[in-house]
């Protein structure tokens, strides 16, 4: 289980350097519980574990939030599902290490194929870290880009109608 104020910052990604840079990578599909008012009850499998992670609204732009999560049992995780609001999300979470930091990079499918976007957690708000090649534009705080949007309002209803 784990608790406390998650700091993060988000980026598109350029290219699929990111793929041959990765020490590591996972499938991911989640669905969500609720969602609204920045508050999200997700569920998640990533690969055979399974979560139940919620979360509070953000704070600082979008750079920091209250996170709690919690490894469920599998089957629960199927279970829980299936009560889900409509929309799930597809990934591949690939991992990146630059300096001292692991880069998460997400890769998605389904409605939100051909969006790629690459997450750093931080220590503090204005800590520094090395920005791999790959990373492009920051959308830290862009709501379009939470995944709980993202279920909402997939990629491909807007990718044509922004410069992302």
């Amino acid at each position: 289980m784990s608790s406390g104020l998650e700091i993060e910052r988000k980026f598109l990604v350029e290219g699929d350097d990111y793929k041959r840079l990765a020490f590591d990578k996972s499938r991911i599909q989640q669905g969500y519980i609720c969602s609204g008012h920045g508050r999200t009850v997700r569920v998640r499998i990533r690969d055979k574990q399974a979560f139940l992670t919620i979360k509070g609204p953000s704070l600082n732009g979008g750079l920091s939030r209250y996170e709690f999560e919690q490894e469920i049992p599998f089957e629960a995780a199927q279970d829980l599902l299936k009560l889900c609001e409509p929309g799930m999300i597809d990934k591949t979470r690939w991992l990146v290490k630059s300096g001292k930091h692991i880069f998460e990079v997400d890769e998605f499918y389904g409605d939100n194929e051909g969006l790629v976007m690459a997450e750093v957690e931080l220590g503090t708000e204005d800590e520094q870290y090395e920005k791999p090649d790959f990373i492009g534009e920051e959308v830290t705080g862009d709501r379009r880009f939470y995944n709980s949007h993202l279920r909402q309002y997939p990629y491909k209803m807007w990718r044509q109608q922004s410069n992302h």
